[in-house]
């Protein structure tokens, strides 16, 4: 069974209020109250409409995992907790199903995670979107160009270890599948003065301390760089080091996401050649000097780093220690050189610093938009996503201030221009009297700022343009006499007197109302910094590099291009891209994301009510919920307000079969809420109070605790019934069980008892019968008894009779042999006498053979049937026996030299031996065959799986398989067969298929012919007249010819008991069917080597040539 998926709505399990404009009392305290109350739950997510608000929780949440993801995908806004995720999967569904461009927009201050924020965003809709190795790698270089931004445009400050000291747009192109196809990315306003000073507490850029910290030895040493970052003045020291930041591996994954989006090595190489030339830019020291003509100039202490510097860039040294010391100004056809005092050189130095930072910065944003660029020229669908700094009101507030300010002006204006124009559209769209909502306009103070005639940055470009001296305080005179009266600008010299007195407004500062508050901004810099100059003999310098980067970075140093016009100062430029911003922005439907900072200790789990209070108020957020309320609280399709809400009427619950519409307004008229409450519109139920919305909530949770009884009491009786009818069945089962164990029990008592009774009768029965049978075995053998001692005392009296008459016997015999021996002694007597010399002559004879044999006992041979020694004969009258004694000799040792063999050894040998005796002497090919083994089955197959089907055939066992020459007595051509023998049969089957072509029993063998000379060849002849016999004899060629010849004559021999025939002639016949040929053996030369040839000379001759 499938798993059932759970959906939670918005409303469910709420902790504190997840959307905003349902908080109810709507003021600054519960707006805070409510943060602070999800923030503790670890709800950093909070809605206001369509707007997301993020609270930085300062540590890791379990909430962007692969299983949220595929959790928020392709669901409703409102379907599930606020999150992140909800808001990049409403925006992508729009982009891809509606055909609609989107815009996020990410605000925020300084450490809120803004950062963080675009990046969820950006892998949310790399992991819905399509997959495919294009598409993966246009992802992965979206992805991977965040690290380098990063390393080369953030910065650890005060309030954050990963701040952001840039804007940035990026714009993800998609196909119509909604697949990304690439991007482009617009980089605003990056804080270059960071790379010459850096407040307390601060940092430089991240890449000046990955490079000294990651770069291997061999790598900072063509950079000309050593890693101790006190050697390098444009490094702060008192925070080089930042608790959890490892630089050494953030390096390597700058290099290899570099790698990923394009970057070539030798482009990698120059960057990272750049960078260093700008670190050592600072240690670069000047010395004064006095000239003749008593102007002051200045020259450079140590010119080791300088000539380092050139030596990395490849510039002239001469040329550019002339840049830092002079200044040439051209005015029509005229030229004017001026040296350079100190305080000039360390300006022009830094200012040669921050130039040259700040291009290679734009020039890495280029880089990554030509790799990330859409290939195709399709129409593409658009997602921008915009991560720049949020509204910032510190202590020192200076010209960088005063832009960023400015640019959330421009951000708060047109959130709320397309905040209330998506408001009123979707009134339109569904039928909704729109009624004008009143909100606080600050078109007045974008216009204080961005004027062409009489705004602030107009001013400033007038008075930077201005002949004549130009200081700080001649801006805020001409402020002063400009702004005076307009109702946003405060400034102690002002001609209005109510600031005369404010000592809260120093006199070299100004003020402006912005729409979060009043910021006081020092004017002390902002004409130098607005001018952003680099002297044009700098720009020269750096052209005329033997280095392609930098010398593409200054263009305007070509004196082919020489422009005398000024360039654009800073504060125009910017004003340009923010326009040019706004206006794409107003191109696409815009999501929001407020990033709020809850502590300035970048701590988890604490909440400072004040910093949060401040936040939302420049972030303008009780003026959105404001807008959002000022209408209609809370709106809903039809189907899921039906779907939530029908069980509060009997008509809706549990199922409503007509339209949506019509049954949310039965839902309501039975609820009797007022009308003016709420509106139908086309699509959707419009609630006018967060009350209303309330109230339907409460009476949902009473009802599903209701519910939740009622099904709990159905379950219960279910749950009852179903266990009594368990245990009914239950009961009947084990009764019946019982029953038949009682009757088996009372059958097997009855069965005992009977077999007892049988057993007593039985016995009783056995025991009188035994009575019976001992009676008369008693009977029997007293009658027994009486015969042996009957026939006892008969044979006593016999064997006495018998003994009587044999020592009678033995007596006669006795004095018969004493008479016989005493008669013979007398004649032996008269023998010996007569036959002395005889008797002498035998008994030594006898000693010469004792001494004969002990003799020949040590001299004894070995007892290896082949050893041929035998002792010499010591006397002539024993050459016989010699001879016949090394005969039995011989035998003997024979016979136990064959008492040791097994028996198939003495198989082997028998048929060696049968083989002599049929062969020696007769045929030239035995001596061949004696050394080699007769081995039988020489196909072995009973293991091939080719011979399978020929093993099913043969039932018997094989005495020999070998493949022989079967001859054709047309040709004299050969086919190869398969020749098997066995204990009845002599078989022959084709060699490829192992189909049995012959099969002869061996009865009808009648005899074997063969050549005496050196060939393999023989003739197998069959009875005539019998069943084998038709297609006549065999002519075949084998190997092993001995071999088979002999094995085939001992089995025929078990078998028929009669010996076979076997032929040795040069000359013989075959019977080929009805017709006798003659095979005929002669000696020739043969081509094809040693192989005997046959060959057809007539009808009645077969000719085969041997070797």
């Amino acid at each position: 069974m499938a798993k059932m998926e759970v959906k939670t709505s918005l409303l469910d399990n709420m902790i504190g209020v997840g959307d905003m404009v349902l908080l109810e009392p709507l003021n600054e305290d519960s707006f805070i109250n409510n943060l602070k109350k999800r923030f503790d739950h670890s709800e950093v997510y909070t809605y206001i409409g369509s707007v997301v608000i993020s609270i930085n929780p300062y540590r890791s949440l379990p909430i962007y995992t692969p299983e949220k993801v595929e959790e928020y995908r392709n669901r409703n806004f409102y379907e599930l907790s606020p999150h992140i995720f909800a808001l990049s999967d409403e925006a992508y569904r729009s982009l891809r199903d509606q055909d609609k461009d989107q815009c996020i927009l990410i605000t925020g201050e300084s450490g809120a995670g803004k950062t963080e924020a675009s990046k969820l965003v950006m892998s949310y809709v790399a992991a819905v979107c399509g997959k495919g190795a294009e598409v993966n790698q246009v992802k992965e270089q979206l992805l991977q160009s965040n690290p380098v931004l990063e390393a080369f445009g953030n910065a650890k400050t005060v309030r954050n270890d990963n701040s952001s000291r840039f804007g940035k747009y990026m714009d993800i192109e998609f196909d119509f599948k909604g697949d990304p196809l690439g991007g482009v990315i617009s980089n605003y306003l990056l804080e270059k003065s960071r790379v010459v000073k850096q407040p307390r507490g601060e940092r430089n850029f991240h890449i000046f301390y990955q490079i000294l910290s990651g770069a291997s030895e061999d790598f900072l040493c063509k950079l000309k760089l050593e890693r101790d970052f006190s050697r390098y003045n444009y490094l702060g020291l008192d925070s080089a080091k930042v608790n959890g930041v490892d630089d050494a591996a953030n390096f390597r994954t700058v290099r290899n996401a570099m790698q990923i989006v394009g970057f070539m090595d030798h482009e990698t190489q120059s960057v990272f050649e750049v960078v260093a030339a700008v670190l050592k830019l600072g240690n670069i020291e000047f010395k004064p000097e006095s000239r003749v003509n008593g102007l002051d100039e200045s020259k450079i202490k140590d010119k080791n780093e300088l000539k380092e510097i050139c030596e990395l860039t490849g510039i002239d040294q001469s040329v550019l220690e002339r840049a830092f010391s002079f200044r040439t100004v051209e005015a029509k056809q005229e030229k004017v050189s001026t040296t350079l005092n100190v305080a000039q050189a360390y300006y022009a130095r830094d200012a040669l610093a921050k130039n040259l930072y700040s291009r290679l910065f734009s020039w890495l944003v280029t880089r990554i938009n030509e790799s990330i660029k859409a290939q195709t020229k399709v129409r593409k669908k658009v997602m921008g996503v915009l991560d720049i700094y949020g509204f910032e009101i510190f202590e020192d507030n200076s010209f960088e201030q005063f832009i960023i300010n400015y640019c959330n002006e421009k951000l708060q204006q047109i959130f709320i221009e397309l905040t209330l124009k998506e408001e009123q559209e979707e009134y339109i769209r569904e039928g909704i009297e729109w009624t004008h909502i009143e909100y606080f306009n600050n078109a007045i103070i974008c216009d204080l700022i961005e004027n062409n005639q009489t705004g602030i940055l107009a001013m400033l470009d007038e008075e930077c343009l201005r002949p004549g001296t130009v200081t700080d305080d001649t801006f805020l005179e001409k402020l002063n006499q400009v702004c005076a009266t307009h109702q946003h600008f405060e400034s102690r010299m002002s001609k209005c007197s109510r600031f005369l007195n404010d000592t809260s407004l120093p006199h070299s500062c100004f003020r402006i109302q912005h729409y979060a508050g009043k910021v006081m901004y020092q004017v002390e810099g902002f004409v130098d910094k607005n001018n952003d100059l680099l002297y044009r003999d700098l720009s020269q310098a750096m052209w005329k590099a033997n280095h392609s980067l930098i010398k593409a970075l200054f263009p305007e140093g070509n004196p082919a291009k020489i422009n005398l016009k000024r360039p654009p100062t800073a504060g125009s430029q910017f004003k340009a891209s923010v326009a040019t911003l706004m206006k794409n922005l107003q191109t696409k439907n815009p999501n929001y994301i407020r990033c709020i900072k809850p502590n300035d200790k970048k701590a988890a789990h604490v909440f400072n009510d004040a910093l949060v209070c401040h936040q939302i108020r420049y972030l303008g957020l009780l003026e959105n919920v404001r807008v959002r309320r000022a209408g209609y609280a809370f709106r809903q399709a039809y189907e899921p307000c039906l779907e939530r809400y029908k069980m509060l009427c009997k008509q809706t619950w549990p199922h409503w079969r007509g339209p949506a519409r019509a049954g949310v307004e039965v839902l309501f008229n039975e609820l009797e809420i007022p009308e003016e409450e709420f509106s139908f519109g086309r699509s959707k139920i419009f609630i006018r109070n967060p009350r209303t919305l309330f109230k339907l909530e409460d009476l949902r949770k009473q009802r599903l605790e209701d519910l939740a009884t009622l099904i709990e009491k159905i379950y219960r009786g279910w749950k009852c019934r179903t266990h009594f009818l368990l245990m009914k069945k239950s009961q009947i089962v084990i009764a019946s069980w019982y029953r038949r164990y009682a009757q088996q029990k009372k059958y097997q008592k009855i069965k005992s008892s009977a077999i007892i009774v049988q057993s007593y009768i039985r016995g009783w029965k056995a025991r009188k019968l035994l009575r019976e049978l001992k009676h008369q075995k008693r009977c029997n053998e007293a009658a027994t008894v009486i015969a042996a001692y009957w026939h006892g005392t008969q044979a006593r009296r016999e064997l006495k009779r018998l003994k009587e008459e044999a020592r009678r016997k033995h007596a006669v015999a006795v004095i018969w042999a004493y008479w016989l021996g005493l008669k013979v002694r007398r004649e032996y007597r008269k023998f010996f006498r007569a036959n002395a010399g005889r008797k002498i002559y035998e008994f030594t004879l006898q000693r010469l053979m004792q001494k004969y044999f002990l003799e020949m006992k040590n001299k004894m041979p070995s007892l290896s049937p082949i050893d041929k020694n035998w002792p010499a004969r010591p006397y002539l009258f024993l050459d016989s026996t010699h001879k016949e004694l090394k005969r039995i000799f011989h035998l003997w040792r024979c016979k136990k030299y064959r008492d040791q063999f097994t028996d198939q050894q003495k198989l082997i040998y028998e048929e060696k031996l049968e083989a002599s005796e049929l062969f020696k002497d007769k045929k030239a090919l035995y001596p061949a065959s004696v050394g080699q083994p007769f081995q039988g089955a020489y196909l072995e197959i009973s293991k091939n799986p080719k011979y399978k089907k020929l093993k099913d055939a043969v039932d018997e066992k094989i005495i020999i398989a070998e493949v022989v020459n079967k001859i054709n007595r047309a040709n004299g051509k050969a086919t190869s067969r398969i020749f098997l023998l066995t204990k009845n049969n002599v078989l022959l089957a084709d060699q490829k298929s192992g189909n049995i072509k012959s099969e002869v029993p061996l009865g009808d063998v009648t005899k074997v012919s063969m050549s005496s000379q050196n060939d393999g060849f023989f003739a197998v002849h069959l009875k005539e007249g019998s069943g084998a016999a038709g297609k006549g004899d065999f002519l075949l060629s084998s190997d092993h010819l001995i071999e088979m010849a002999t094995k085939l004559y001992r089995t025929t021999l078990s078998q028929t008991k009669q010996k076979l025939n076997i032929e040795i002639s040069d000359e013989f016949l075959v019977q080929f069917r009805q017709d006798k040929v003659c095979v005929k053996f002669i000696q020739g030369s043969q081509k094809n080597g040693n192989i005997p040839t046959c060959k057809r000379k007539n009808n009645r001759l077969l000719e085969v040539a041997v070797p």
